[in-house]
């Protein structure tokens, strides 16, 4: 290798340093050349190939899921970072970081000759490996270690070769080219490791000290300086000792370099490194929310969405690293009211679970989303959704619904021109063996099936049969509708099959419910109704902005009208007769409210149900068997340490859903149904 004023200059044009500064790069080119047993013409050839420009990703920052208030739900991070300007962090942390890391970064260019100098002797002199890195060279280091993404570039980046010293080198050189001194700085402190998880001073100023990067202390700002070098080795929090010798040592340097008086030196040197009281450490993920399952089918969602990412693994990584901010529609005043009265009527020890889900007709918005059993592992845990469908980790995929799914026989019935007092005789049993019911593509039938009923019998009325849930009176009604009509508005209202994730079946009993359905599914279907046949699909994630503020695409209220508004109407008028007295759901009727509702029991008591609603809220509730095979609810089960003595939609999850809605509705203003037209009620009132 040339290493006369020749050779120097010839490195000194190639990194863009002065002749003194190639005499530095040469003594790294050397070896160089020895190691790889290339001629020195051919090592200086291939520093040609060095990259001119560091190409910089944006760094990890982490992401906050809030409510719809602007309470935080959850955070998720690869690495907990939240970047401010460098007007933001206090002038000691500045002075700290540069005193113990670089103290001639204001006067050298990317190459700290006289660090370099004295490092290359030292390691010469006793054999040992001691830096001489400027800040920027660091920067570069770091950002490099940013930019890998695959474990391969991880290690091409901190591999201990030349090759990767002289890249650094020749990056550090165009980034000082490129920014600012000060902008260089901000940068290193936003991205640096201070250990305990937090990257960037300002998380780790709230991490140690409870306090923003602008209000650290003299004591404070060292002990963080003091960190970056071995951000495991003087992690305060593991080992409090080693963090002290190396904070006092920051500010020794501090005070060698006249940037602190003597006094401030030995007031900081007295000062505890750390309350570990006061630690703060920022929750990661869901399963560290208050709300877990909600943020859970939040995250699902988000991770469909293309805005953030190509792949699910890009949306995912865009999450835990874009630093965005995600609003949700959940309201932590709703959501604590069925969270009440799930505590109240359950407890987690129970071999049966409950849910509930709150929608807001009109928009969608899904409020609130409880159930019974906490999230976790342990033996009363689960890590299931019982409120969602099957492929958002919703248990088992929903249960059937019983009865609830007269509403949509009622709504076909009143479609077709039937109005709601239309009679039919409806005994305790009938035969139903071999009729054909319609469906969309032809006919079914069932060739042994005599269904009874479970609470009256007689000559009913619409109303009177919804009141009562007279089983054969709604199997007649639908015969007479057939089961396309019934079927297709129930899917127009968002119902489907939650474990096949496929249409409901049109079998004969397809009124007294049929498939499996969630809570989220029946309280937004209900919606419907209250919002006199508008349809909205469940809105979670009302808006994303990115760091900058900038909006990110996310689908926005989808609403529509998908039932002629005096249907939707008729259907209310029938439900309001479930809770008034006599009704199903009279025990359930609060206030002055106008309130409609339906009850649900499937065969053998196997799942229990209630959903109701108001022109200004929708809520289903489930009771059922925790894990299949699901047996009945009468025998062998509790609900609130208690046997279940009256498993039933009004007995059982009736009561969920009334002490639930009875809050939540507190404060809103009192609206009303909306008197479904004459040809609708028949002979009825209004």
């Amino acid at each position: 290798m040339r290493t006369g004023r020749g050779g120097f200059r010839l490195l000194a044009r190639l990194f863009g340093v002065s002749a003194m500064a190639g005499a530095l790069v040469a003594g790294l080119v050397v070896p160089l050349a020895g190691l790889t047993g290339f001629g020195s013409e051919e090592v200086v050839d291939s520093l040609r190939g060095l990259p001119q420009q560091l190409t910089a990703q944006p760094p990890d920052v982490r992401t906050r899921i809030l409510a719809d208030d602007g309470s935080l739900i959850a955070t998720l991070y690869d690495e907990n970072r939240v970047p401010v300007g460098l007007d933001k962090i206090a002038p000691s942390m500045r002075q700290a970081i540069v005193a113990i890391e670089d103290s001639r970064f204001y006067q050298h260019g990317a190459l700290d000759l006289q660090g370099t100098l004295r490092a290359m002797i030292r390691n010469h002199a006793d054999g040992t490996q001691q830096g001489g890195s400027s800040i920027t060279q660091q920067y570069v280091k770091l950002t490099l270690l940013e930019n890998a993404r695959t474990p391969a570039e991880q290690r091409a980046a901190t591999a201990p070769t030349y090759q990767r010293k002289l890249t650094e080198l020749r990056y550090a050189i165009a980034v000082e080219q490129q920014f600012s001194k000060d902008e260089i700085l901000d940068k290193y402190l936003n991205l640096a490791n201070f250990g305990d998880g937090t990257y960037g001073v300002q998380s780790a100023a709230q991490h140690y000290f409870g306090v923003n990067a602008s209000q650290l202390t003299l004591p404070e700002a060292a002990m963080l300086a003091g960190i970056v070098k071995n951000p495991t080795g003087y992690d305060p929090v593991t080992d409090p000792v080693q963090a002290k010798d190396r904070r006092d040592t920051v500010i020794a340097r501090m005070l060698q370099l006249g940037v602190i008086s003597v006094a401030e030196a030995n007031t900081a040197m007295r000062t505890p490194v750390v309350d570990l009281s006061k630690v703060r450490t920022v929750p990661n993920g869901c399963a560290n929310s208050p709300y877990p399952f909600y943020c859970e089918y939040v995250v699902s969602k988000l991770l469909q969405n293309p805005a953030l990412g190509d792949t699910v693994q890009e949306r995912d990584r865009d999450l835990k690293t874009g630093g965005l901010t995600i609003r949700t529609s959940l309201d932590p005043r709703i959501q604590a009211a069925a969270q009440r009265s799930v505590d109240e009527h359950t407890k987690p020890t129970d071999n049966t679970i409950a849910a509930i889900t709150v929608v807001q007709p009109g928009t969608g918005l899904v409020e609130a989303m409880v159930q019974s059993k906490p999230y976790g592992e342990g033996r009363d845990e689960t890590a299931y959704n019982y409120n969602v469908e099957k492929s958002y980790a919703g248990g088992y995929g929903g249960f059937q619904n019983g009865s609830t799914m007269k509403a949509f026989t009622i709504a076909a019935a009143i479609q077709q021109g039937i109005p709601i007092d239309y009679k039919i005789n409806s005994p305790q049993q009938i035969d139903l063996s071999g009729v054909r019911f319609r469906t969309c593509d032809g006919s079914t039938r069932d060739l042994n099936y005599q269904p009874q009923n479970s609470t009256r019998s007689g000559d009913f009325t619409m109303v009177d049969a919804a009141r009562y849930s007279v089983n054969t009176y709604f199997l007649q009604l639908s015969e007479k509708t057939g089961l396309c009509a019934p079927a297709t508005i129930a899917a127009k209202l968002g119902m489907y099959n939650a474990q096949t994730l496929k249409p409901l079946d049109q079998v004969v009993s397809f009124t007294l419910g049929v498939g499996y359905v969630t809570p989220l599914m029946l309280s937004d279907a209900y919606a419907t109704f209250a919002a006199r046949g508008v349809y909205c699909q469940p809105l979670l994630v009302t808006s994303i902005t990115d760091q900058a503020g900038k909006a990110i695409a996310t689908p926005a209220e989808s609403c529509k009208q998908v039932l002629q508004p005096w249907v939707a109407d008729g259907v209310n008028r029938v439900l309001s007769a479930v809770m008034q007295p006599g009704g199903t759901g009279g025990n359930l009727s609060f206030g002055n409210w106008d309130l409609a509702g339906k009850t649900g029991t499937i065969n053998n008591n196997l799942a229990v149900w209630f959903s109701g609603y108001t022109p200004n809220l929708a809520a289903a509730a489930v009771v059922a068997d925790a894990t299949p095979p699901y047996t009945n609810l009468m025998f062998g089960h509790q609900l609130n340490g208690q046997d279940i003595a009256d498993p039933t939609g009004s007995g059982t999850a009736g009561p969920l859903w009334e002490s639930a809605m009875r809050e939540a509705l507190q404060g809103l203003p009192v609206e009303r149904f909306v008197a479904p037209p004459s040809r609708v009620l028949g002979s009825l009132p209004g």
